[in-house]
């Protein structure tokens, strides 16, 4: 009888051991845990290392077939800080990065959530130090008239590939948690995409209403990259943005109205190992605003998940703006100082799982 009771109760445990584990065979854990050790500059009185990490994060995801011609997905992500142990952004909301649900099939992909508007998506091609030091965010996402963001409340639908192309078209109904009728918080933000053997490209537009949280405003972007040979890819990007804001004065809406554009390039100097540069130069209406940035680097795939990396990167200020080469997607960001040049060394690894 004990020996019944016995395998009763290992059978038991294995089964309700066994249901979650059915229940969760479509669901993928994956993460990046991506830290960097930092020599920075401002070019004034600071002058310090520092360890930071570089938009890691943690997330779910799955999907499950309907139907040959439907299947249903979502993912659930969040940002984590492995330089403190701490997460970023609100600690009582688990999904700070990309978080949605949708249905995909012949039609298309519909997905609603939280999640990068097609506008931010559309620097992809030409973003060769992305979430490093020297990230061309640090040029093209400045105050209240940024548009590398991710929204809230977001429909969005993507067309099936039609022999390398395909759009993108997103609508945020109200930037903030809790829609106001009297309030006109929304985002439309769309691009038109080619991925081809030597080509990628994207163009892109975005609009932001009144009564968003940092004003209207209107941006277009185009970013592509040109593979010239098997070891040499060539990439261009421009940015135009419009701060039409009237809740500010005239010399803010200068200050913030700019073009940024830039060129750069990646040499693969062995089969995982790519040097890699870019010059950026942000152009803004007001006076004694501009900055550029020159970006230089090496990058080592040691396999498919792990690379290591060193970047050395500059920004060169006017008299009134402060801009930084660290400023962007990383958790360390001291301030710039206005009129100087800022320098960053970096030397990173990044582990995809």
């Amino acid at each position: 009888m004990t020996l019944r009771k016995h395998f009763a109760g290992f059978a038991v445990t294995a089964l309700a051991a066994a249901i979650p584990a059915v229940a969760m065979a479509d669901v993928n854990i994956y993460g990046r845990a991506h830290v960097s050790v930092d020599f920075l500059d401002d070019g004034a009185d600071y002058s310090e290392t520092n360890l930071s990490s570089n938009s890691s994060r943690l997330g779910f995801k799955g999907d499950h077939e309907i139907n040959p011609n439907l299947t249903a997905f979502f993912q659930i992500e969040q940002q984590i800080n492995f330089s403190s142990g701490s997460s970023d952004g609100d600690s009582t909301n688990f999904a700070t990065r990309d978080t949605f649900v949708g249905l995909k099939g012949g039609f298309g992909t519909f997905q609603l959530g939280r999640f990068d508007s097609p506008f931010k998506a559309a620097r992809g091609p030409a973003n060769l130090f992305g979430d490093q030091v020297g990230d061309m965010r640090n040029l093209t996402r400045v105050g209240n008239a940024r548009f590398d963001e991710r929204y809230d409340n977001t429909v969005q639908y993507t067309t099936p590939d039609m022999s390398g192309f395909f759009a993108t078209l997103g609508y945020s109904v109200q930037e903030g948690e809790e829609a106001d009728t009297d309030l006109d918080e929304s985002v439309f933000s769309g691009s038109v995409n080619y991925v081809g053997d030597l080509l990628e490209a994207s163009l892109a537009y975005e609009t932001a209403e009144e009564d968003t949280g940092r004003g209207e405003r209107d941006g277009f972007r185009g970013a592509a990259a040109f593979k010239i040979t098997d070891a040499i890819k060539a990439v261009g990007f421009y940015q135009t943005v419009d701060y039409t804001n009237e809740a500010v004065t005239e010399a803010v809406r200068d200050q913030l109205t700019s073009d940024t554009y830039g060129l750069g390039a990646e040499f693969k100097v062995a089969s995982n190992t790519a040097i890699k540069g870019m010059w950026m130069t942000r152009d803004a209406d007001a006076e004694d605003y501009d900055s550029d940035m020159w970006v230089v680097g090496v990058e080592h795939k040691l396999d498919k998940a792990v690379r290591v990396y060193a970047n050395y990167a500059i920004v060169d200020n006017e008299d009134n703006v402060a801009l930084t080469p660290w400023g962007q997607a990383r958790s360390a960001t001291p301030g710039g100082a206005a009129g100087e040049e800022a320098s960053g060394l970096s030397v990173g690894m990044r582990y995809d799982f």
